[in-house]
């Protein structure tokens, strides 16, 4: 099970952030002890222009980014309970268009809201909002237009993201997104769609860490395409050994295409996608919508220790 930072663990990720830029070494100073005043006491939110920061106990839990000059909104660092170094990478090789946790979609109607480059597509957050910051539960709202490089709006989705804290070796984020046609829509089999995350590099399985679904399947030949509840990495953490940290997602069984069959790869990528194992292009009318919920689980220890399975079974049956 996982404990509390041993002194000798905590100089050792001090000095690790001394080493890299700043912009990567707060998730790593998070893991720092020390009072919290009760103004910073539990989950606490504020907004920086286009960025809100989620904060518990005063250490960065994770921050929702909608800057207009990005490729689409996403959350980043998603920080480990134990060491609050980040469980996904905000960009990374191979592929350093994933960034950490984000909703995307390729070849909707010939266009990329996926891929960097504006140039065939853009999701354009209209302003994130804070709706709701209590000691308990941060929620953030947000309202996202799918942009043509010619102006004309192809999709619209409305988004709510709730974040609570129901242990201290648990972070759970709830993201809804009702995903609405403006014209008729069609969808091109693609690899590149919907929710997605990009795991830190040393909890994969690349770097000796795991991969695993709810059916026990493990890495990507095991988890590849088949269908499942949720699917997570978890691993030592390289700079603290003995932390053992991971994130999950888990999708439920509400949405419209569970149970989901999952695009995974070793190296850290997982999303519950059917766009990659369609027979045939997927069709929206316009005006018609489908809303997708999905649960975010940043965990100390592994799967077990996490009760990732009890987890699941609570949130599916809301």
């Amino acid at each position: 099970m996982p404990t509390k930072l041993r002194r000798r663990e905590f100089l050792k990720i001090s000095a690790l952030a001394s080493t890299v830029p700043i912009v990567g070494a707060f998730p790593a100073l998070a893991a720092a002890p020390g009072p919290v005043g009760d103004d910073a006491a539990g989950l606490t939110a504020y907004e920086l222009g286009p960025q809100i920061w989620i904060r518990y106990h005063n250490r960065p839990l994770t921050c929702y980014r909608a800057h207009r000059s990005q490729k689409y909104p996403y959350l980043y660092p998603l920080s480990g309970p134990v060491t609050g170094l980040s469980l996904t990478d905000e960009t990374t090789l191979p592929y350093p268009h994933h960034r950490s946790l984000f909703f995307g979609c390729d070849r909707v109607n010939g266009g990329n809201y996926w891929q960097e480059g504006f140039e065939t597509g853009q999701i354009l957050s209209s302003s994130p909002k804070l709706a709701k910051a209590t000691k308990e539960s941060i929620e953030i709202l947000d309202a996202c237009d799918w942009q043509k490089p010619d102006g004309a709006i192809v999709m619209k989705d409305r988004r709510k993201l709730t974040f609570t804290v129901p242990s201290e070796n648990l972070r759970f984020i709830d993201w809804e997104i009702e995903w609405q046609a403006v014209e008729s829509v069609v969808v091109q089999k693609t690899n590149h769609a919907l929710f997605s995350m990009r795991a830190a590099l040393d909890i994969t399985p690349k770097a000796g860490g795991n991969l695993v679904n709810a059916e026990g399947l493990t890495g990507e030949k095991g988890t590849f395409g088949q269908k499942s509840g949720w699917c997570g990495f978890y691993g030592k953490r390289a700079a603290v050994p003995s932390v053992v940290e991971g994130i999950a997602i888990m999708d439920h069984p509400g949405n419209p295409w569970a149970p989901t069959p999952w695009f995974t790869r070793d190296y850290g990528f997982a999303s519950p996608t059917p766009m990659n194992f369609m027979e045939k292009p997927w069709e929206l009318g316009a005006g018609k919508s489908v809303r997708m919920r999905y649960r975010v689980v940043l965990h100390a220890g592994s799967q077990q220790d996490a009760g990732l399975d009890r987890v699941y079974r609570s949130w599916a049956a809301s």
